[in-house]
């Protein structure tokens, strides 16, 4: 079997058109509703954080269970396994976001606002990475190749940093995007509440809110060049990567709360999405060597999903033992 056959069955779906315009149709509500609750800026309470990271929980869950019972088990195992892997990715992502917000000295009423924008960019800049993956995955016999080896390397990289004791760092002031919007814009120098432009001395000036938004946009979209190929690592279909996707990101908001004071326990995080990573990398290969070699073995998705979930169940635990409160003596 040759590989491009290979990535055209593997790239079958079960998004119809109708499909893909409800659940588009149905992110962008949910995108408004966003928008209308932080519309007046407020501080999260960690009630309604776990109130809303309840209801972004819920929903997956139900479309998972919808896609299981319509479509069934295979394409259903995939969504699942593809949402552990994009939610256990972007809790990787919120220690970045957290950085920005704090390096931005964004104030605490804000930062829902901040996020939320961050989510829309990164929404528009899944959805574009996605359909590059498929129309790569379709047309060139060596696309899993590629992604296999695009994760391995940043699995080698994670674990290197973590080997390393290398922490999370941010400089504000050596961020590239951030450089380049202060050059063309004058900037102010406090926040003017949800508000990006303001017009100072006849002339339309930038206020910090729009430098961190465009940050976080930033940071996502380095993100997403290993995000998504990990996820087509464990479903061919454009409709499922997308839906797994819009889904991780859009609890984002409400989870950043949430876990905002326990990110720091999450001490050995990196390491096990470095073996996730590569788990994925290996398996794009396999899959890859599969077309041209019958012989090869590939990877099921159940043994993926088991996979996932034994490694971050495992992580969580040495995390939250290793950042145990010691007895006083």
């Amino acid at each position: 079997m040759s590989s491009t056959v290979l990535a055209s069955s593997q790239l079958h779906t079960i998004g119809s058109p109708w499909l893909w315009v409800v659940t588009i149709g149905g992110v962008l509500m949910l995108l408004v509703l966003d928008f209308a609750i932080t519309r007046r800026p407020h501080e999260v309470s960690m009630r309604e954080a776990i109130g809303w990271t309840l209801f972004y929980l819920a929903l997956p869950i139900g479309f998972g269970v919808a896609i299981w019972t319509g479509y069934g088990s295979v394409p259903g195992a995939e969504f699942f396994t593809g949402y552990l892997l994009e939610k256990s990715l972007s809790v990787d992502n919120l220690f970045v976001f957290m950085l920005l917000l704090a390096g931005f000295a964004v104030p605490a009423r804000l930062a829902q606002r901040v996020l939320l924008y961050g989510i829309a960019g990164a929404l528009v800049l899944r959805g574009v990475f996605i359909a590059i993956g498929a129309a790569a995955l379709s047309e060139l016999d060596w696309a899993f190749l590629l992604f296999g080896a695009i994760l391995l390397i940043t699995a080698a990289k994670l674990l290197v940093d973590a080997a390393g004791g290398h922490e999370y760092d941010v400089d504000i002031s050596a961020l590239r995007s951030v450089r380049l919007m202060r050059r063309v814009w004058p900037v102010t120098d406090d926040y003017r509440g949800p508000r990006m432009t303001v017009r100072e001395a006849g002339r339309r000036a930038l206020t910090p809110l729009a430098l961190v938004v465009t940050a976080v946009m930033t940071a996502d979209l380095v993100f997403a060049v290993d995000s998504v190929p990990a996820v087509y690592g464990v479903t061919g279909d454009p409709y499922l990567v997308f839906a797994t996707n819009a889904f991780a990101l859009l609890g984002l908001r409400a989870l950043y709360f949430v876990l905002n004071a326990a990110l720091g326990r999450l001490v050995h995080l990196a390491y096990g999405l470095a073996v996730i990573l590569a788990f994925i990398g290996v398996k794009l290969v396999l899959h890859w060597a599969h077309g041209i070699w019958d012989g090869m073995p590939e990877i099921p998705t159940a043994a993926s999903l088991g996979v996932i979930v034994a490694v971050l169940a495992v992580v969580t635990a040495t995390s939250l033992w290793a950042t145990r409160p010691t007895p006083a003596p």
